[in-house]
């Protein structure tokens, strides 16, 4: 699949599961729901694996890598945010969430040396402060103080486990563990985890049979987990956790255009121009400074009279 077609797939549906999580919360805890959502996605893949005779036999040591980035992408991660998002609505979730791009970058210079693109920098700085101008009533309303605050950490917190996921990711795939077999296994380990959390905290084992939390369960499980982690991790592997996690500054728009159509939002300028630096942003992150010099190069051939290509 074409590395645009990965991006488009993860920022459309990821854009709608900050609504599907809403869903979730209520009866049951969010540890456990979270253990059901990757318990369920992980029998898809594995049963696909299965079905298509992927191998799921690998070394002690990629095992450990893929328990890792199963408890902290998979596990961690989503609890925390599940967390945040009891407190919090899901567009300072997505906030947070955004942030990272940043960790991403320091991440993975931190632990793969990879190098810090001045361009991908420059562009999720654009963009968070664009996030920041869609959001900023929300952000607005946030009191010292409160228990807004203390969500906020939690979210933040959350997005630092997620990279650590990311960056895990990379270093899978570049031992030449697939997407497929590592997603599969990590969500199982990372089911697991949340599971034996929810035991040692004494959550009561619950389960909504409601239309809406089992819908929504099933819809995070496969579009939200299955299918969504298989581009993002993809994308990670082909062009970089840092550029990646830019699709982490485009679902909020999907998610506020969802608003628009069942919640009854309405587009502000200060969120329009917001709007307008996120996809700034994004063209600063994602094209490469060898284009960039093209086209102003072009750009500049072409303003002077008389000049020929």
């Amino acid at each position: 699949m074409h590395n645009t077609l990965l991006y488009l797939v993860t920022v459309l549906i990821w854009g709608s599961t900050w609504m599907a999580i809403t869903f979730q919360l209520g009866v049951v805890e969010p540890v456990l729901s979270v253990a059901y959502r990757f318990a369920l996605a992980a029998l898809m893949l594995l049963l696909y694996c299965g079905l298509r005779r992927r191998p799921l036999r690998f070394s002690r040591r990629d095992h450990l890598f893929i328990l890792a980035q199963g408890a902290s992408l998979f596990g961690v991660a989503y609890w925390l945010f599940y967390l945040a998002t009891q407190s919090l609505t899901s567009g300072l979730v997505a906030i947070c969430f955004s942030s990272v791009v940043f960790m991403n970058v320091l991440n993975g210079r931190l632990f793969l040396g990879r190098p810090v693109r001045a361009s991908v920098l420059a562009g999720a700085a654009v963009g968070v402060v664009g996030m920041g101008l869609v959001f900023w009533p929300e952000l607005a309303s946030v009191q010292a103080g409160s228990g807004a605050l203390a969500a906020l950490g939690t979210g933040l917190l959350g997005a630092y486990f997620a990279s650590l996921g990311n960056i895990l990711s990379a270093r899978n795939q570049a031992a030449g563990v697939p997407v497929l077999q590592c997603n599969a296994l990590g969500m199982a380990y990372g089911a697991v985890l949340m599971a034996g959390l929810a035991w040692l905290s004494g959550a009561p084992l619950a389960i909504d049979l409601g239309p809406a939390y089992l819908g929504s369960l099933f819809y995070l499980a496969l579009f939200g987990s299955v299918i969504a982690f298989g581009c993002y991790l993809s994308l990670v592997g082909r062009i970089g956790a840092d550029r990646a996690a830019y699709a982490s500054l485009l679902f909020p728009i999907v998610a506020l255009q969802l608003s628009v159509w069942f919640e009854g939002y309405l587009w502000s300028p200060a969120s329009l121009a917001g709007i307008a630096l996120v996809v700034v942003g994004n063209l600063l992150a994602m094209v490469s400074p060898t284009r960039w010099r093209g086209w102003l190069g072009l750009s500049a051939r072409a303003a002077l009279p008389g000049c020929r290509g």
